[in-house]
């Protein structure tokens, strides 16, 4: 079984589109490990806040059928076939890590953004905190503690969900 770690994000109806992806998640692997859920300003683009978390998985599916099985949850989530990189997202799942995999395709794992952006960080570090990236030899809580946390603000938002 490998292990994955997925990025969940929206800024459309987040409450909604969060729940929806995550029970879409759980029919699709089953067990979830879940983070706080992160409310943060958009990157790259001016648009509503968005909300995001990581969630962990084991599978044993191949990485091309998790990267399809992740799109088909976006589009059936109402995520347009030719949305722009920098838009508005009613769910936006990116796979960040499966196992220790260093790849380019079919998605680029480990995804940059894991030591880019906050709101990928924080939640990664809090469901794996002692994981080691596979390229960097740190673990996620150690490159949280490094992180510089003055270029982005993200705070924790209230938030429970049934497993």
């Amino acid at each position: 079984m490998a292990r994955l770690y997925i990025s969940l994000g929206s800024n459309v109806d987040r409450q909604h589109y969060v729940r929806a992806g995550l029970s879409a998640l759980k029919s699709t692997f089953g067990e979830l490990t879940l983070s706080s859920l992160f409310a943060s300003k958009a990157v790259g683009f001016d648009g509503a806040e968005f909300y995001n978390m990581v969630v962990g998985v084991s599978t044993k599916l191949t990485i091309e059928q998790v990267a399809k099985a992740l799109r088909d949850i976006e589009f059936a989530n109402g995520r347009e076939i030719n949305a722009k990189k920098y838009s508005p997202r009613t769910l936006d799942l990116d796979l960040l890590l499966f196992d220790d995999l260093v790849i380019d395709a079919p998605a680029q794992i480990p995804r940059a953004e894991i030591t880019e952006n906050a709101f990928v960080l924080w939640p990664l570090a809090e469901v794996a905190p002692l994981l080691k990236h596979p390229i960097l030899n740190e673990s996620y809580q150690q490159l949280w503690q490094t992180y510089d946390k003055s270029k982005q603000q993200i705070t924790i938002v209230d938030f429970s969900w049934p497993s």
